[in-house]
């Protein structure tokens, strides 16, 4: 079990407090849950955190490894459109759906599920709130969704968690009344609006639990800045407490050199570790955190930590979504929707196929009339 600080801020006072939190390799709280009905199939849950090999990791980014094909396999660019599935292809696709059914059509299921409790929501930003684009600087989010996200977060607790940096992620959505989770969950911090849900101490929320990495983040990106000026269309993002290199607009051809390039930089840093997203390359710090534990963090700082009646709902597109939809079926408590339009393993219950539908499932939501806010019911 390590410890990591939380810095709370007074608004007013200008005064910071540190407070220690126990991190341990399971879960970052003890938690006793009512268990909701039964979700949809999909991967089933497991225990703790995922260890990651560092050199498998580096490994599978080689040629013969299994890297660029599941790099091919995840690029929009490579998708079939569902008018060219073969019959085994359409046999697969209406299998998997059958297991994550569209959110949409579950709609009412999932509204029941969450009777007498109180909504919590997650959502990713690049591929779930705004769509994929081959330059990760103008991935904006369209005005009629930072609408139905303001609306939302009247409605319910609601969180942005995302691999960007947060002030960037910030500057994508510009609403002050939500919780921002930047780098992965390494970097998070509470509304500077006044909100219903916010703390009546009006504290503000600030916790990062790899502050001691910034020096080396900034050193390993100069060097990859360097290092990729010989790849076309390579782009190196520095998200704080994590880079970003972004691959949207090189060659496919040249995806092993550029993965080549950034080993030898990573491999000078054992304290960093090399994973992969959609059509980027990531390089994060080793410690035990991901989009699961800021989840849980979050929660905590809600006040459910130890309730019975929350229901989270967390929704994303990538590969670091699922430590956060592996969370809610380790809990017990509330979904996970991926939003794919194709076939992916996934801990999540439920699909969307695109962000236009995520805006439909969202504004259903808001729509929705709502009992009024149960007191929690919370365990001692």
């Amino acid at each position: 079990m390590t410890n990591q600080n939380v810095v709370i801020s007074n608004s007013e006072s200008g005064i910071n407090m540190s407070i220690t939190v126990a991190v341990s390799n399971s879960s970052i709280f003890a938690t006793t849950a009512q268990k909701p009905p039964p979700a949809p199939g999909g991967c089933g849950g497991g225990g703790g955190y995922i260890s990651i090999s560092r050199t498998k990791i580096l490994k599978d980014l080689d040629v013969n490894g299994g890297w660029i094909e599941s790099m091919r396999a995840s690029s929009p660019t490579h998708v079939k459109s569902l008018s060219s599935l073969s019959a085994a292809d359409d046999h697969h696709h209406n299998s998997w759906t059958l297991h994550h059914p569209s959110a949409l059509d579950m709609f009412d299921q999932i509204i029941e599920a969450s009777k007498g409790k109180q909504i919590v929501m997650f959502l990713d930003y690049d591929g779930t709130l705004s769509p994929i684009v081959e330059d990760p600087d103008k991935a904006f989010m369209s005005e009629a969704m930072r609408k139905t996200v303001k609306k939302l977060a009247s409605c319910f607790p609601t969180a942005i968690v995302s691999g960007r940096c947060r002030d960037k992620v910030y500057g994508f959505i510009q609403l002050s009344e939500l919780y921002y989770a930047g780098s992965h969950g390494m970097d998070i911090k509470g509304p500077t609006k006044s909100s219903k849900f916010k703390k009546a101490d009006n504290k503000a929320l600030l916790f990062q639990p790899a502050s001691e990495f910034l020096p080396m983040i900034d050193e390993v990106y100069q060097k990859l800045v360097e290092k990729i000026k010989s790849t076309p269309g390579a782009k190196v993002e520095n998200n704080k407490f994590c880079i970003s290199v972004h691959f949207r607009c090189v060659d496919e051809k040249q995806w092993n050199n550029l993965a080549q390039e950034v080993k030898s930089v990573v491999k000078d840093y054992p304290k960093l570790r090399l994973t992969q997203g959609r059509k980027v390359l990531e390089i994060r710090p080793t410690i035990k955190w991901d989009k699961g534990k800021a989840l849980e963090f979050l929660l905590e700082a809600l006040g459910y930590a130890n309730c019975s009646n929350v229901f989270p709902i967390y929704i994303g597109d990538d590969r670091t979504d699922e430590d956060a939809f592996k969370v809610l079926r380790e809990r017990d408590e509330g979904f996970g929707i991926l939003v794919s339009k194709v076939p992916k393993d996934t801990h999540a219950s439920y699909s969307l196929r695109e962000p236009s539908e995520v805006m439909q499932f969202l504004q259903r939501l808001v729509h929705w009339k709502r009992p009024p806010l149960l007191r929690r019911h919370c365990r001692v």
